[in-house]
């Protein structure tokens, strides 16, 4: 039954592709609707069977490698982490699909698009339950290849090629630092399998390598390679570029990718690799401090967002960046936590803003929006629960989770930790502020949509609000339900999957913490709340200032001190990565590849040596000699006897 669980969605795929002709496309989006109602099912069966009734699963169906000491086995693990994963994918993904089928319903490749968001569960299906690195890096590449294939799905649109583009190409280096890690696992252990790996860590965490002068941990190394994939797949600070430019696919992938399969990849990796990063204190230091320093980074730029969808993938980034970094802190179980409330709210945003761009016929700015309240009651209240679960509003699923995390980040007592606390705080702040800033332009405004598209604004279909409203139920109560399960005290629900080694575990420091400092983050939150309803109220006053476009705020900032207006500028930019990146790196590598490879050894070096220059010179030696044949009579006499001496004398010395 495992099985069938783990490759029902690639069914999906196959008979998407090969019944579409026979039953036609009605009948096989049914089919299809029907199959992930039977995986929800299954994964209910194996949630229970596996993680209230501990019965972990090792199963192999064969072996891939075996040549001397390398033995890979095509194996699958089920164990509380796997399955925990797998029912939350099930459940966004197949939310998406019913979605879909309504949203995409006008779209000619309709099927098409079906089929690859079930091969993108399949693969991370494949990446959740294998039992060795080898098999998880198939799932790995298997889910990027996915999203290339789904980000550029309208590949008429030249952005979306881009935007497909620069997903795979950054996600490239996040995939040569999990190599390279796998590789050096291999290299001091001689294996790949999880098991024999985390049950030799102990014995290795010691062995020093020497770079430079300077010797370095094994341990750190390796779990700093494993880190630089997590990092690009969920789109740490400075491989964070390719996440809002994937927002130029359909919303259901915006969805997909952010809230249940790309980039909660990276974070999982983490988790699974918990016995790895126990013992490598430096390493987990770096991660907490990139992972606050994400949560900060991506809020900032999110409250300055005018896209919908953009200022939801900003806030995914933040929210990954909270997961990261309290798996610096060794609260792995928590980082679980987090990751599975913020899969059902962030999937029930971008959903709800699926449905929003869909009633006023694709407009994604926010500004243009306004009073539309009354018109998409449903959409709305879809929406603003989903904020709120994000903001951290009391009893939503994010509450418990997101404030735990940072009172954990508090209980640690060190500087990194306490940092972290403070970067988080804010950006719980900021989490408020832009939540409720798109509540506002998009219900509250006034309304700036031209009257043709006012008069074509309709509510979302069933099949549509069924998906939204699961996601909702969610949102609602999966904080409550697995609280005690995944963070409870003493609770043994992880049983081995996850390991903490004692001296990192602060558990009981938490009902020692002031109340004053755990209310912080509420504190901010309503702050953020209430700047962002009167700030927004007095900025849309405005409005007739100027046309709204691109230079909306410029006019509307001048008025504020000229340091206010630079800082926003620099968030605005998105801290000028993209323009870094492009015009500091990638115009320079482009040059100096031309100028130094091209000219100097491709056209310079390997032309005049290679087989291009040896045809020259041979042509240019054979058109002297034939300068020299003008067919007079002592020209060829004399070379006659030239020869003669010349072949007398070969002879002689011979």
């Amino acid at each position: 039954m495992l099985l069938t669980f783990v490759f029902f969605p690639f069914f999906c795929f196959l008979y998407a592709w090969c019944l579409e002709f026979i039953l036609g496309k009605q009948k096989t989006l049914l089919l299809i609707a029907f199959s992930y109602i039977i995986i929800f099912f299954f994964g209910l069966i194996a949630f229970y069977n596996v993680c209230i009734l501990t019965n972990f699963y090792y199963l192999t169906l064969g072996t891939w490698v075996n040549c001397g000491l390398v033995v890979i086995n095509w194996g699958f693990l089920f164990d509380t982490l796997s399955i925990s994963m797998l029912f939350m994918v099930s459940i966004v993904s197949g939310s998406v699909h019913f979605y879909s089928i309504g949203y995409m319903k006008e779209d000619p490749s309709l099927i098409r698009f079906m089929s690859y968001l079930s091969l993108f569960t399949f693969f991370m299906f494949i990446l959740v339950t294998g039992d060795n690195f080898i098999q998880l890096f198939l799932g790995w590449e298997g889910i990027g290849l996915c999203s290339y294939l789904l980000i550029s799905f309208w590949n008429t649109r030249v952005q979306a090629n881009k935007a497909s583009l620069k997903a795979l190409i950054v996600n490239r280096i996040g995939d040569f630092g999990f190599l390279c890690g796998s590789l050096l696992l291999f290299y001091f252990l001689r294996s790949l399998d999880f098991s024999i790996i985390f049950l030799l860590v102990p014995y290795f965490k010691e062995i020093l390598i020497s770079f430079f002068g300077f010797d370095f941990k094994c341990l750190d190394i390796i779990c700093f390679f494993l880190f630089l994939g997590s990092m690009g797949k969920s789109a740490q600070l400075g491989l964070h570029t390719w996440l809002p430019d994937a927002m130029e696919g359909p919303t259901p992938v915006s969805a997909l990718i952010h809230a249940a399969t790309l980039v909660t990849a990276g974070v999982f990796l983490i988790i699974r690799c918990s016995p790895l990063f126990e013992f490598a204190q430096v390493a987990l230091t770096f991660i907490m401090l990139i992972g606050g320093l994400t949560a900060f980074f991506s809020a900032t730029i999110a409250i300055t967002q005018d896209d919908i969808k953009k200022v939801i993938a900003y806030s995914t980034c933040s929210q990954l960046g909270y997961m990261v970094f309290i798996c610096g802190l060794s609260e792995y179980n928590l980082s679980m936590f987090h990751l599975v409330n913020h899969a059902f709210f962030k999937a029930l945003l971008f959903l709800g803003a699926g449905s929003v761009i869909h009633s006023v016929s694709g407009d994604q700015d926010i500004r243009r929006f306004g009073k539309l309240t009354k018109l998409i009651p449903f959409t709305y209240s879809m929406m603003l629960l989903g904020f709120l679960a994000l903001a951290g509003f009391p009893f939503l699923s994010g509450f418990y989770s997101k404030d735990l995390i940072l009172e954990i980040s508090f209980s640690k007592y060190f500087i990194g930790s306490i940092f972290s606390y403070w970067l988080g705080s804010i950006s719980a702040g900021l989490t408020a502020f832009y939540s409720f800033r798109v509540l506002y332009y998009t219900f509250w405004a006034d309304n700036n949509l031209f009257k043709y598209y006012l008069q074509n604004i309709h509510e979302l279909p069933r099949n549509m609000g069924f998906a939204l409203g699961v996601l909702a139920i969610g949102s609602l109560f999966s904080g409550y339900l697995l609280k005690e399960a995944f963070v409870g005290i003493g609770c043994s629900f992880w049983g081995n999957s996850i390991y903490k080694l004692d001296s990192n575990s602060v558990c009981l420091d938490l009902e020692f913490i002031p109340l004053s400092i755990k209310n912080i983050p509420l504190v901010f939150s309503c702050i953020g709340i209430f700047t962002a309803i009167v700030l927004n109220s007095i900025l849309d006053n405005y409005k007739d200032i100027t046309l709204i476009n691109d230079n909306f705020y410029k006019n509307i900032v001048v008025s504020y001190p000229q340091c206010f207006v630079d800082i926003f500028w620099f968030f605005f930019h998105k801290w000028y990565f993209d323009y870094i990146y492009n015009y500091y790196l990638g115009y320079n590598i482009l040059y100096y590849s031309y100028e130094c490879f091209y000219k100097l050894i491709d056209k310079g070096f390997i032309e005049i040596l290679g087989s291009q220059g040896l045809s020259s010179v041979c042509s240019k030696i054979s058109i002297q000699i034939g300068k020299t044949q003008l067919g007079i009579i002592y020209h060829l006499s004399s070379f006659l006897f030239l020869g003669l001496i010349l072949l007398i004398l070969i002879i002689f010395i011979v």
